[in-house]
């Protein structure tokens, strides 16, 4: 069988996988939100944290919540990796520098989970199960409260109550993203994946680093988190050993966010509604897929970058998942793709990483994205636009645009000030437009919380550290309040009965101004800045 026989039939695979797991996550995950019992295990939670879990709360409260969680986890995953020096399990390895630890906590935390630092020379078992693991579960329970915040803007009417984020978060956690990291765990142990609490092993005379690495690799990539234990990420052979290994990480990455289309669709009350939402996901991506794939096949140096025992087809199915969802893990180096297949990894994050996007940020950001299509068409036929029996008025507007819009701002903001420094000059592997191109994928990869890097710069510096954190944090924190902020505004709404003007948000027409809306807004913010990296080195 030839490779692309073999690539094109790894994508049948996946895409079955992911159709066989569509309607049962996605119900399941609906019953979750929807449930009014709660758990023992829950409510002895609520008990230890004091939380009334029949208490809902107002956009603002759920916020509130949001970001005093993220604060207090941001600061107790700072001091752990500062004591690491005491803590079991550490091989000698010390406190973590502090610039580097900062850094580190709010990308755990904002679920980008960049790595500025060799994970098994830095970090220790403890820090990395206690802490960087926790957060791998916490940070992606954080973006589905969010989501099926928005959503429930969209069910319910003339109320200021959108749930609670304490109940939302630990039903995240407990009944969805920890049963299925647990299975996945075992069977990821049953491919070959190592699971030790040995710091290494030896292998022809040469100790090789190791870690418990299952059971952080099935949330890595379930969470659409990415951070490895291991510096060489899913292109090591203990984090991705085999064929089916990778098939089954490209899977995870993509389940959750598939699913969530279909949780969305019963959510509503509608199930076409979360089918187009599929739909636009699916072609952008696939599209996406094929732009990269034919750039490296028709690269000088095909081989270049890609991991060998997987080939051109299956690294680039694995840097398009993965730079379309949030998830940032890599089996192969983007830095040596081609220009054009590095600019498509980079565009995939420019296009706010919705298709299919994050655990639960992807389809707020998408929902947000429906919001301004429908804001246009509306201003294009001369009527007052609504989507899904609410209307859209300036309050709506400008929270969808202000969520729309800081990822950009951020991006371009930190991009543009690194690229006039004379230090990163020293920090870059590569002149010109590739240089450029390393930088924009840094920046463009913390804004989004992404976590990808081109890997062919330097970020240890104090600027790095601290420009691209701030990057993960705004770029993760400013979009979480815009949206709940439209749901809040949504959710105090009448339901606006369907008349025979109104524009139907089920069929072809929506969904291309959908797609038409997700590459015009990527195309009008980042053509001048992309024309200058990946494409001018693609035509060079």
């Amino acid at each position: 069988m030839s490779p692309t026989a073999a690539g094109l039939l790894q994508v049948g695979i996946l895409v079955a996988a992911l159709a066989a797991a569509y309607r049962p996550l996605g119900d399941y995950m609906a019953r979750v939100f929807r449930a009014e019992k709660h758990s023992k295990l829950e409510l002895a939670i609520y008990r230890v944290g004091r939380i009334d879990p029949d208490t809902e709360q107002k956009w603002s409260t759920y916020a509130y919540g949001v970001l005093g969680f993220s604060f207090v986890s941001v600061v107790l995953l700072y001091v752990l990796q500062r004591i690491q020096a005491v803590l079991p399990f550490n091989f000698g390895r010390g406190n973590v520098e502090p610039g580097m630890a900062f850094n580190t906590a709010i990308s755990f935390v904002t679920n980008t989970n960049w790595q500025s630092y060799v994970p098994e020379t830095v970090m220790g078992h403890t820090v990395q199960m206690i802490g960087l693991t926790v957060q791998n579960f916490v940070s992606a329970a954080v973006g589905l409260a969010v989501a099926v915040a928005l959503v429930r803007g969209f069910v319910r009417h003339q109320t200021d109550r959108l749930g609670n984020f304490w109940v939302d978060l630990v039903r995240g956690t407990i009944r969805i993203l920890l049963p299925l990291a647990f299975v996945f765990a075992i069977v990821l142990i049953a491919l070959g994946v190592t699971m030790s609490l040995k710091s290494g092993v030896s292998v022809d005379g040469q100790v090789v680093a190791n870690a418990p690495v299952a059971s952080q690799e099935a949330i890595k990539e379930l969470g659409t988190n990415g951070g490895g234990v291991l510096n060489a990420n899913s292109a090591h052979p203990f984090e991705n050993p085999n064929e089916w290994s990778n098939l089954l990480e490209i899977f995870l990455l993509l389940v959750i966010p598939v699913a969530l289309t279909r949780t969305f669709g019963q959510l509503v009350g509608e199930k076409k509604q979360g089918y187009v939402l599929l739909g636009v996901m699916g072609l952008i991506w696939s599209a996406m897929l094929a732009v990269i794939w034919i750039a490296e096949e028709n690269g000088l140096r095909p081989l270049e970058g890609k991991e060998l025992r997987f080939g051109i087809p299956s690294s680039a199915l694995f840097a398009n998942s993965t730079t379309s969802t949030s998830t940032g893990a890599v089996n192969s180096l983007h830095d040596s793709f081609t220009g054009l297949g590095g600019g498509g990894t980079l565009l995939n994050m420019l296009f706010g990483e919705m298709t299919p996007g994050g655990v639960g940020t992807g389809l707020y950001s998408i929902l947000v994205m429906a919001i301004i299509a429908m804001f246009l068409a509306g201003l294009m036929v001369g009527r007052t636009p609504e989507y899904l029996g609410k209307k859209l008025g300036r309050k709506e507007v400008t929270a969808a645009a202000v969520s729309i819009l800081a990822m950009p701002t951020v991006l371009l903001i930190g991009a543009g000030i690194a690229a006039i420094l004379p230090s990163t000059q020293g920090a870059l592997n590569n002149p010109g437009s590739h240089g450029l191109s390393e930088i924009l994928y840094a920046y463009a990869s913390a804004s989004n919380n992404n976590g990808s890097a081109f890997a062919g710069i330097t970020v240890t510096s104090d600027w790095f550290q601290s420009s691209l954190a701030l990057c993960m944090l705004f770029g993760r924190l400013i979009p979480i309040i815009a949206v709940l902020a439209l749901a809040g505004s949504l959710a105090a709404q009448k339901k606006v009965p369907v008349t025979a003007g109104t524009l139907p948000t089920t069929g072809p027409l929506f969904a291309t101004l959908l797609s038409g809306g997700i590459v015009l807004v990527a195309a009008l913010t980042f053509v001048p800045a992309l024309a200058l990296g990946p494409i001018a080195e693609a035509l060079l």
